[in-house]
C-alpha cells in the first residue's frame, strides 16, 4: 500500500526539485521513516535514528542498504 501511495506522488515530488544545488534526502525515505516512527511509537527523531543504525527491518523499509549512512 505504501509503495502504491508513494508511486502516485512521484510527479509531485519531481516537480519540487531543481537540477542544481545541494542534494536532498528523497521524500519517499522521509515519509517511510515518519511512518515507522508513528507505527512503532518512537517518541522523537533521535531514537528513530538509533533504530536505523542497527535495525535491518527499519533500514529495509526506509530504503537504506546495510552499508548506507543514516
Amino acid at each position: 500500500m505504501v509503495n502504491d501511495a508513494l508511486a502516485s506522488l512521484d510527479a509531485d515530488f519531481e516537480a519540487g526539485y531543481t537540477d542544481f544545488g545541494r542534494p536532498s534526502i528523497p521524500p519517499e525515505r522521509l515519509i517511510r521513516a515518519s511512518l515507522i516512527q508513528i507505527l512503532f511509537s518512537i517518541r522523537s527523531e533521535w531514537p528513530l535514528m538509533e533504530q536505523m543504525q542497527y535495525n535491518l527491518l527499519v533500514r529495509w523499509f526506509v530504503g537504506l542498504g546495510i552499508d548506507d549512512p543514516v
